[in-house]
């Protein structure tokens, strides 16, 4: 994604949070919550082949997942992909939270709490489960890098 088209998020985490609680809460069983998550993964800009590379795997996922960082004015900015479509959504979902904030944003914010208060984590099996806490141990080691 060029910067230009990077837009600065607005909302706090908690607030985005807690729309995708709302969001999760409307769709009642987890078939829905899971198909929601794969539709956010189809939401994702398409990553640059250059970015496929095998310093920007994230270890540990049961499909191959990609995540790069970009650092702008202070912020951080992540751009991912899949080549699993649940894979890919849980990345976009990531990506809802954490693009476009600062490292001190990101690494205050208790994301296995807040992914448990989806419930996600109980809806996966335990490799996708560990694949999601992999992301997330993925974008803080980049905040923490920038701190």
């Amino acid at each position: 994604m060029t910067q230009s088209a990077r837009t600065v998020p607005t909302d706090s985490l908690d607030q985005v949070l807690s729309g995708l609680i709302e969001d999760f809460d409307l769709l009642g069983d987890w078939e829905q919550r899971i198909e929601y998550v794969i539709e956010l993964g189809k939401g994702l800009a398409p990553l640059p082949e250059a970015a496929r590379t095998e310093a920007n795997k994230v270890p540990g996922c049961a499909a191959q997942v990609w995540l790069s960082t970009a650092r702008d004015q202070g912020r951080l900015w992540f751009d991912a992909d899949s080549d699993s479509a649940l894979s890919k959504g849980n990345i976009a979902l990531l990506l809802k939270l954490y693009s476009g904030r600062t490292a001190d944003e990101i690494l205050a914010f208790d994301a296995r709490a807040a992914l448990d208060r989806l419930g996600l984590p109980s809806a996966l099996t335990r490799q996708r489960a560990n694949g999601l806490n992999s992301m997330v141990g993925r974008i803080r080691e980049a905040a923490l890098a920038e701190g």
